[in-house]
């Protein structure tokens, strides 16, 4: 498969993993916006949220637990963020759903 996440998940492209289950993998961004910036992506290739059925209600709150869990192992107790872009103009450049969490520094509003 092209999808860049897909050959990450299934390991035809290295990665330094960060967290992974039978339903998502998580890795380090290799263009960190922050001091932690890990990408949660399904091991199912969905190419955004907006293409996200309702089948898919139950993974998605899966990602957002994973970065919630992930926050909590590097200590980002003074908090953090979770983003999700979609489409061109929603800032997505990866056509598979994936979830930012970023963190380790102030954050600051609006992000762009």
């Amino acid at each position: 498969m092209s999808c860049l996440f897909c050959q990450i998940v299934n390991g035809t492209i290295p990665s330094k993993a960060v967290y992974q289950d039978d339903q998502c993998y998580a890795f380090a961004d290799i263009t960190p916006q922050a001091p932690v910036h890990v990408l949660v992506v399904p091991r199912e290739h969905i190419a955004s949220l907006t293409d996200a059925e309702k089948s898919h209600h139950d993974l998605l709150g899966h990602l957002l637990g994973v970065a919630a869990e992930i926050a909590r192992t590097h200590a980002l107790s003074k908090g953090y963020r979770v983003v999700i872009n979609s489409g061109p103009d929603g800032g997505q450049s990866v056509d598979h759903l994936h979830v930012h969490l970023l963190g380790g520094r102030k954050l600051t509003w609006p992000p762009g």
